[in-house]
């Protein structure tokens, strides 16, 4: 029985980018579009169908993150405690340094798509693919942005056949690991900004991660929207 490849896989996806084209990627929170270039960004983007006010997010690990995100002590702590103690995926949003290489090494007509005021918002700790791809985005210094597989507003998809087929067609790779961990939450991560603890997007985990930051941040995050998770409630 043919088993995954995961190194084998995500070195694959990184050369299809490093080439200047486009990976759908199989992430824990579901499937991403994802690359380097200003034109395959612009391409996905365009074919997405995004507003202009949306931007593209980073894949990083703990490794990036701590480099690349400037944020006090408790936003460090925060992103420790969700992604290292409780071994959660999480979007957070804070601003970046922008001295270093990898974000030198992004395209310069790609940085309007994907950094705002010298922010980022970047995906962490979103499983075994996302740990290999991290690794050779950090080991290369080679920027990785993008957004989930599927058109605007259609919903995260958590298995490749429930991708819409312009999407597919537009990726130079498509690693299928099948359906993907978190898919009860039908949404994908959930992003956070590290200067506030504000609430950007309610995804996976939130209910888990609203119990964290509460336990151990005194920070009350406010109740997930009606119909969370089919009715459970942080």
């Amino acid at each position: 029985m043919a088993m995954l490849d995961i190194p084998g896989d995500a070195r694959r996806a990184f050369e299809a980018m490093k080439g200047g084209g486009i990976a759908i990627m199989p992430m824990d929170v579901g499937y991403t579009c994802s690359g380097n270039s200003a034109a395959a960004l612009q391409k996905i983007f365009d074919t997405k169908g995004r507003t202009a006010e949306k931007r593209n997010a980073m894949i990083g690990n703990m490794e990036i993150h701590r480099e690349l995100h400037m944020v006090d002590q408790r936003g460090r702590d925060v992103v420790k405690a969700v992604c290292e103690d409780h071994g959660l995926p999480f979007g957070p949003i804070a601003p970046c340094n922008m001295d270093h290489p990898i974000i030198r090494n992004l395209d310069p007509a790609a940085v309007p798509g994907s950094i705002k005021d010298n922010t980022v918002c970047m995906l962490v700790n979103a499983g075994p693919f996302h740990a290999e791809i991290c690794q050779l985005s950090h080991e290369n210094d080679f920027p990785i942005f993008g957004s989930s597989a599927n058109k605007s507003m259609a919903g995260t998809k958590f298995r490749i056949e429930d991708i819409e087929s312009d999407i597919r067609e537009i990726a130079d790779v498509i690693i299928d690991h099948g359906l993907r961990k978190f898919h009860p939450y039908r949404a994908s991560s959930t992003l956070i900004d590290l200067r506030t603890l504000d609430v950007v997007r309610v995804g996976s985990s939130y209910e888990l991660i609203s119990d964290i930051l509460k336990r151990y941040f005194d920070h009350e995050l406010p109740p997930p929207p009606d119909g969370f998770l089919g009715g459970i409630t942080a």
